[in-house]
């Protein structure tokens, strides 16, 4: 007999397997055997819809989320906010993220990650100093998107002292994404020697 906690199994792990569809498939099957998802079930879910940029799915399921009572949590908000921004629905992503009771360095990269994604370079730094005056420390995923969006705009002056913090904290070392981002970010303002030396290292 099949009960919520299989289903979720089978849900998560297709979304572990960028299987996003059979995700959503399998999360309507569960439905119709009168399951009612809970708060994993619902964060695996808004991963899936994230991951097909499917608007009008996620937003079903939200109203969904809505009427069952389910009190959010980080995990829950997290990820319904990085599918309103894959979405590129920045002003709903936006109250998303107020409503997010406690907002730890997952929160803030993913609506720095939008943000940067979508092309609002300047609210991506906005939400990168809001993040530091909060004293939520950024993380690698952090790191990469902000220098993303440095890159975007020629902000050159800002990408430095990123880098000098990634390397006041030691997080280069073989990280590949954030060497990448740096190299990407020197380019993107014509830097070119200074994407060489990095490529280099």
């Amino acid at each position: 007999e099949r009960n919520l906690v299989t289903w979720s199994t089978m849900v998560e792990a297709y979304c572990q397997h960028e299987k996003y569809e059979e995700a959503l498939d399998a999360f309507l099957r569960m439905r119709k055997e009168d399951l009612v998802p809970d708060l994993v079930n619902f964060a695996s879910v808004f991963k899936a819809c994230a991951g097909l940029r499917d608007l009008a799915r996620g937003k079903t399921i939200h109203e969904l989320l809505k009427r069952s009572g389910i009190k959010g949590n980080n995990m829950l908000g997290n990820s319904l906010l990085n599918m309103y921004m894959k979405c590129g629905m920045m002003e709903k992503a936006k109250d998303i993220f107020i409503e997010i009771p406690e907002k730890d360095v997952v929160s803030w990269s993913t609506l720095i990650s939008g943000y940067a994604e979508h092309g609002f370079a300047n609210e991506a730094l906005n939400c990168f100093r809001r993040m530091q005056d909060d004293d939520v420390s950024p993380d690698e995923v952090t790191f990469a998107c902000i220098l993303k969006a440095c890159g975007s705009i020629g902000f050159a002056n800002k990408g430095k002292e990123i880098h000098a913090e990634i390397n006041m904290q030691g997080l280069l070392g073989e990280n590949a994404v954030l060497g990448t981002a740096l190299v990407d970010m020197y380019a993107m303002c014509g830097m070119i020697d200074k994407a060489e030396e990095i490529f280099g290292e």
